[in-house]
């Protein structure tokens, strides 16, 4: 069987990092990490291709050549995976598509023509796919009522896929996240339970890696790193050594809950490992809207400490930031930045409050008529919110695209940046020297000229650049890289102003939603219910 493996085009986004990627001259930002380990769970005699549509587009050789074309997609990427479907049924191809988006409404892929869905996790549901091939079938729909035991899970097929194209390598340890906020599909897909892989099982994806000549970054595509601190310290323990038996080849991101502030242990393992920096969802400083939202995990303690502790630990910050929860007072926008300030995180995605399939929100927003028609909540920095708010809808977008600019206004983000790394800690040991690729050394002298000589920056980048190279010398590498960011995000957030107003214009024009009001007996329901937790 001749396979053709296809992945979606992204639109720009907070994570597209373009021109940032145009810097050190490589495409995307991560890999299509699905389906690499699709392929390594389906026969190894079947034949693969692979085509990453956000590098280049399907050549005519490979359409072609594929017997079956699969596809995988996140929600962001629903219009290019539509069209790849119907391309592809348009020659002819039996198409199977799978992944977060045809999981949670399988009815559009197949309104487009998708032979065969995929759905829930591949461990589980390709099987049934290939013995339905094996049969003769054309068509099917498979799904899954429990959850996979991932220490089965092979090592993906990373050969597949064009190295020289992307910023950093994907490896995922865990799924799951045990906790409960009611606007995450995360939950919904994989459970609360989270399923870890053993120790050896990462290890041997890393050596493949290793052994494949990869040298870059590597992020943990976790949906919470320590949603089973147990196990992950288990494999810290031994990635640790790893590290050092291989001259630390790569260093490491992660996304995790802002408890991880709380292990003083699992920090410094981390650190110790090589992470740079973990990725925070803090959502709001505002704590009615993270009760409400059963954000509890962000009550227990002050944010803003909890972020300078994991600073100091010797990682860096990125926070997700939401603006819209039902009860929001005006103002949300600038509570935010001034948050994000307070705290110095340098990068932030922020967006609107958007209602994904089949979350606790969707259902409750379902029951009470608010989702807004024919929107589907997509989680992108450039959408409108996909139901009707509990303040108007105008006065949200606005406070949204004021605060997104000022949070990457240029010398806001340098300042945020430096104040950041002047606490930042690090590891006890210190990386063989290397001698930067040309292609570093290309992207430094372009900041440099951008930041340091170009923009109203230039004399705090400078003094910032000598402040740290003298007072945190090992974190300096790390800091002009994460400079380099605003490079993306001060294009962006006109991108970010010109859409959300286009889209609130058209919004307007057919006439704004009166916001919607909670009846008295279900405000104290919502209470009642969050504050024994919370307690």
């Amino acid at each position: 069987m001749r396979v053709l493996l296809v992945y979606p085009v992204f639109p720009k986004t907070f994570w597209s990092y373009e021109k940032i990627l145009d810097l050190v001259d490589r495409k995307v930002l991560l890999p299509p990490l699905g389906l690499v380990t699709v392929a390594a769970i389906l026969p190894q005699e079947w034949e693969f291709k692979l085509c990453d549509r956000n590098i280049r587009a399907v050549t005519e050789e490979e359409w072609e050549w594929a017997e079956i074309v699969i596809l995988s997609a996140m929600i962001v990427q629903k219009k290019d995976l539509l069209d790849q479907i119907q391309e592809a049924k348009r020659r002819g191809k039996l198409v199977a598509v799978g992944g977060p988006y045809p999981t949670s409404v399988p009815h559009e892929v197949q309104n487009v023509g998708a032979d065969f869905l995929i759905l829930d996790e591949g461990e589980l549901t390709l099987p049934m796919f290939v013995e339905a091939i094996n049969k003769g079938e054309k068509s099917g729909v498979f799904r899954a009522t429990e959850k996979p035991d991932v220490t089965t899970t092979p090592i993906p097929r990373f050969e597949l896929l064009d190295f020289s194209a992307y910023d950093s390598m994907s490896v995922q340890f865990s799924r799951g996240c045990p906790f409960q906020c009611e606007f995450c599909d995360i939950i919904v897909l994989y459970g609360r339970k989270p399923r870890t892989k053993t120790p050896a099982q990462l290890l041997a994806e890393l050596d493949y890696l290793y052994e494949l000549g990869w040298r870059r970054s590597v992020f943990m595509v976790d949906d919470n790193f320590i949603g089973n601190k147990r196990n992950g310290k288990l494999l810290l323990h031994e990635l640790k050594k790893w590290v050092a038996e291989h001259q630390y080849p790569f260093s490491f991101d992660t996304e995790a809950s802002i408890d991880l502030a709380q292990d003083a242990e699992m920090m410094e393992l981390m650190v110790e490992c090589g992470f740079k920096a973990v990725f925070l969802g803090i959502e709001t400083p505002d704590e009615d809207s993270l009760q409400l939202t059963k954000k509890f995990q962000n009550t227990r303690s002050s944010l803003a400490e909890s972020v300078e502790t994991i600073i100091k630990a010797g990682l860096r910050p990125m926070a997700g930031f939401i603006i819209g929860f039902d009860g929001e007072k005006t103002g949300a926008g600038s509570r935010i930045v001034r948050f994000a300030e307070l705290a110095a995180i340098p990068s932030t995605t922020f967006a609107m409050l958007q209602a994904l399939p089949n979350t606790a929100l969707w259902h409750r927003l379902t029951r009470e008529g608010r989702l807004r028609e024919n929107k589907d909540g997509n989680i992108n920095q450039t959408t409108l919110m996909n139901f009707i708010p509990t303040r108007p809808l105008e006065d949200i977008a606005q406070e949204y695209v004021e605060a997104f600019c000022e949070l990457y206004d240029p010398v806001k983000y340098l300042d945020r940046t430096y104040r950041c790394f002047l606490m930042m800690g690090g590891p006890s040991w210190t990386a063989p020297a290397k001698f930067p690729e040309l292609v570093v050394l290309k992207a430094f002298l372009i900041v440099i000229w951008r930041q340091g000589i170009k923009r109203e920056t230039r004399w705090k980048f400078w003094h910032h650049m000598f402040s740290i190279l003298k007072r945190n010398p090992k974190a300096f590498d790390h800091y002009l890289a994460t400079c380099a960011h605003i490079e993306h995000f001060y294009e962006y957030r006109q991108i970010v102003r010109d859409e959300i107003d286009a889209q609130l214009q058209e919004y307007l024009a057919q006439g704004a939603e009166t916001p919607y009001v909670a009846p008295v007996k279900e405000v104290k329901e919502v209470k009642a219910a969050a504050e024994p937790i919370a307690s």
